[in-house]
């Protein structure tokens, strides 16, 4: 109070009484007044705190510490907070649990030391791996919950170094390195802030019959990844492939190898042939024979497994040396392929191809195995040429054939004249047919008073050759197209014959025209045959098929004349059947009447010896009469 007795107050300050400084009710003095209700003091538990803020500077009577406006700090329970004037109470706080196998990701608010004394800087993130209650302090908060991975004798973990740290281990790690966690490290592992989960790597297990080959493996002695080198493991064995590993082509099974099978291999490197124990050197190649089981060094490559080829007798395959480049055909045996030979392809002309798979193949899917000799079945009666062009010689196969070409050879294609008229190249074969046969076309001809005709012929041919000759043989291909040359041949004859004679004595004697004109005469006799030397083609006949007038007033005209011929003929035949009938018809009525004059004669005959009879037997009766009275 004033000397004047009025009470002095302090505008706009609070005062905070509490019932331990005041445990007597007191009153208010003019100008105070309540600020809110009379409330209890708060108690914080043991898993509490409270979030305070300093309203103003003060000085704390308990530490002694000055405080200054805009500071935060906690006040943990158990205990009874009392408030101050200077103090906001911000929020109130529960403890976050840590459990087993979790862990609470912090992040740094800004620069401070955390609760384990550690100094951290503002942004800065960490775990909290001990279990219990955590509540994290002003300058921390929360981010988020990690739990562990449980580790097992068939699970690890890969993981990063996000930057250079100390791991939970101990162990130094430098910015990107990569490393396994496995059961041997710890049952349970939590990710840590500075760690980046690759993978969960799974254990791989050999079994006695399998290996693998290991590229970049760890080097124990560094602990680096040995770059470009290969390590062989064989099973049984079990293990976790380590960061910068892999595998080449997988887990692998151990080469089985039966008797008629082999490997062939070949040196990346110089090494000791494990079965033989020579030395092999880079690019050296050689097989290993079975029966056996085989893994391949890592110095050594598996080219490819091979197996025996059985043939038959009239099988074969086509083998290459690599080092002297000579092909060869292997026919009749079981063989397997030497470790410097390899099969070789034998390609053909697409025209070829075409018909081994129509004709000879059945039209099978999928072709010919271009590594086995080519076969081919030459029909019976017919001839198959086959050119060596590495001899610069031909031969011909006649059938019934199983026709077998080596390395070098090659069929003779044939392309034949087709259809009507004959066009060329319209028939392809491989075979030529020895005949007899026929080939049959159309060809115009004009007679010497100008009347164009069309004539369809067909002639009759085959090939006399004497098999057992070979230069006999030879003179069948020595022309290309035989029967565009046989046809142009004939025409020409025919043509000829033709235009020497007239249209009427042509339609009346043209069968015999024509053979005069394609065999020629001999003796005043028209010949047999007609004779190709140059191919040995003998033709035998020509048969008119038909004859028909390119003009169409000519051909209706002959179809007239035609008609009216067979009218006269039918009416001829008539008449006489109808005179021939009526004359055997009185023949046979006067033949009828003699007939009945002679039955008539003879019944009067007959009657005359009856009445004769009937005369003795009655005076044979008056005879028996009168002697009986």
């Amino acid at each position: 109070l004033d000397g004047n007795g009025v009470v002095k107050l302090r505008q706009g300050d609070v005062e905070i009484r509490t019932a331990e400084e005041y445990p007597d009710p007191f009153p208010l003095y003019p100008g105070e007044k309540l600020d809110g209700a009379i409330t209890p003091l708060t108690v914080v538990k043991h898993s509490e705190a409270l979030k305070l803020l300093a309203t103003r500077d003060f000085v704390d009577e308990t530490t002694k510490k000055e405080v200054k406006a805009g500071d935060e700090w906690l006040f943990k329970g158990p205990a009874t907070y009392i408030p101050r004037k200077e103090v906001e109470v911000v929020q109130r706080l529960n403890a976050n649990v840590v459990k087993a196998n979790r862990a609470l990701k912090m992040r740094a608010v800004r620069a401070c030391t955390d609760q384990s004394g550690v100094a951290r800087k503002a942004g800065e993130e960490w775990l909290v791996r001990q279990t219990g209650a955590y509540i994290p302090t002003v300058e921390e908060t929360v981010v988020g919950e990690v739990s562990a991975y449980v580790l097992t004798d068939k699970k690890a973990l890969h993981l990063r170094a996000v930057t250079d740290f100390t791991d939970v281990y101990g162990k130094a790690r430098k910015a990107g390195q990569e490393w396994l966690i496995t059961l041997e490290t710890a049952e349970t592992h939590i990710v840590d802030v500075y760690e980046e989960l690759v993978k969960e790597a799974t254990i791989l297990s050999l079994t006695n019959g399998q290996y693998c080959v290991v590229l970049d493996p760890i080097d124990p002695a560094t602990g680096q990844n040995a770059f470009g080198k290969r390590e062989l493991r064989k099973g049984e064995c079990s293990f976790f492939l380590k960061p910068g590993e892999s595998l080449e082509n997988g887990i692998q099974d151990v080469y089985i190898l039966r008797e008629d099978q082999a490997l062939l291999l070949s040196a990346l490197d110089k090494c000791q042939d494990p079965i033989t124990k020579e030395v092999r050197s880079p690019g050296d190649r050689w097989m290993v024979y079975g029966p056996r089981d085989f893994v391949p060094p890592v110095e050594v490559q598996v080219v490819e497994k091979r197996s025996s080829i059985p043939l038959d007798e009239k099988e074969g395959i086509y083998v290459r040396d690599i080092h002297t480049g000579k092909v060869r055909a292997v026919i009749g045996e079981t063989y397997m392929l030497k470790p410097h030979e390899e099969l070789w392809e034998k390609e053909l002309p697409k025209p070829v191809e075409d018909l081994l798979l129509k004709n000879f193949t059945g039209g099978k899917a999928g072709g010919r195995v271009k590594t086995r000799v080519v076969t081919c079945r030459a029909p019976h009666n017919t001839a198959v040429q086959i050119y060596d062009y590495g001899k610069k010689k031909s031969r011909v196969v006649f059938g019934p054939e199983l026709v077998l070409l080596g390395p070098d050879e090659n069929f003779t294609l044939l392309s034949l004249s087709g259809s009507k008229p004959k066009k060329a190249n319209v028939v392809q074969d491989l075979a030529l047919q020895l005949g007899p046969d026929f080939s049959t076309d159309i060809l115009v001809v004009e007679t010497s008073d100008h009347a164009r005709l069309e004539l369809r012929l067909s002639y009759n041919w085959y090939f006399d050759v004497n098999k057992n000759d070979e230069k006999d043989a030879e003179k069948l291909f020595q022309v290309r197209d035989f029967v565009g040359d046989l046809c142009k041949a004939i025409a020409s004859r025919v043509r000829a014959c033709v235009a020497a004679v007239s249209f009427e004595e042509f339609h009346k004697n043209s069968s015999l025209i024509i053979r005069s004109g394609v065999f020629g005469m001999k003796d005043g006799k028209i010949r047999d045959k007609l004779t190709f030397p140059a191919n040995r083609l003998v033709v035998t006949s020509v048969d008119i098929q038909s004859v028909e007038p390119v003009d169409p007033a000519t051909k209706q005209s002959l179809a007239k004349s035609v008609q009216l011929a067979i009218e006269i003929t039918t009416r001829s035949q008539e008449a006489t059947a109808k005179q021939e009938a009526e004359r055997l018809e009185q023949e046979a009525r006067g033949r009828l009447e003699r007939q009945m004059i002679s039955d008539k004669a003879d019944a009067e005959a007959s009657r005359k010896k009856l009445l004769e009879l009937q005369a003795e037997s009655a005076a044979v009766q008056t005879t028996g009469q009168a002697k009986g009275e």
